[in-house]
């Protein structure tokens, strides 16, 4: 993946920490910021199909802004965790394609709309 992008991924990524450290959110928020949306890898074991479709939507950008959305528009107790959570998917997300771990395709894990996880790019 081009430097420039991983940099505006890291970006998105340390908006997320700043929006999570400016809401008083305790320190378990941020373990769930690292590992929560990764269980949607659990939906492999249905197989490529349904782990690519279970995984994308779970680290899908625009999912983590409707779920933040919600609860702004809600503005209750419930509205500030689905903002919370919004912002921990969206964090999430950046973070992994920070690190070159991109959406899934349906022919297997280690294939994603980034490349293939584990490859070099040098070596194509």
């Amino acid at each position: 993946m081009k430097t420039i992008i991983k940099f505006e991924e890291a970006a998105m990524f340390g908006l997320c920490l700043f929006f999570l450290y400016s809401l008083h959110v305790p320190w378990w928020g941020y373990v769930l910021l690292v590992i929560a949306p990764d269980i949607s890898m659990l939906g492999y074991l249905a197989g490529n199909k349904v782990g690519a479709d279970t995984y994308n939507f779970f680290h899908h950008k625009g999912v983590a802004i409707v779920v933040f959305g919600i609860g702004v528009l809600l503005n209750s107790p419930l509205g500030d965790v689905l903002s919370i959570a919004g912002i921990i998917l969206f964090g999430h997300s950046s973070m992994d394609r920070m690190l070159g771990y991109g959406l899934k395709l349906s022919k297997g894990f280690k294939y994603t709309h980034l490349g293939m996880i584990g490859k070099n790019i040098n070596e194509s």
